[in-house]
């Protein structure tokens, strides 16, 4: 093969070969920045997963306190009505 021949092949080929390493090597960086921000995403989805469980358990247990105190508030007026109930029989 001659030296005109070759700078032909590669002018014809070499160009579509550069630009298409080119892209791959762009799609590349490209999707590893979707990754990062992909990730960061879960993170700060867990992030405030927790912070909802955190906050729902903190206010089930100011119900749970708060029912028990009036539960033995009604409790003590129950039983306050039964000792006027035999008084009266």
């Amino acid at each position: 093969m001659d030296v005109k021949t070759l700078s032909e092949v590669i002018a014809n080929q070499g160009f579509p070969i550069a630009l298409s390493i080119l892209l791959i090597f762009r799609i590349d960086r490209f999707m590893q920045e979707i990754v990062v921000a992909q990730k960061e995403g879960y993170r700060q989805v867990l992030e405030n997963t927790k912070e909802i469980h955190s906050t729902l358990t903190s206010l089930n247990q100011q119900n749970r306190e708060y029912y028990s105190l009036r539960f033995s508030e009604v409790q003590k007026e129950l039983s306050g009505m039964k000792v006027e109930l035999g008084k009266i029989e």
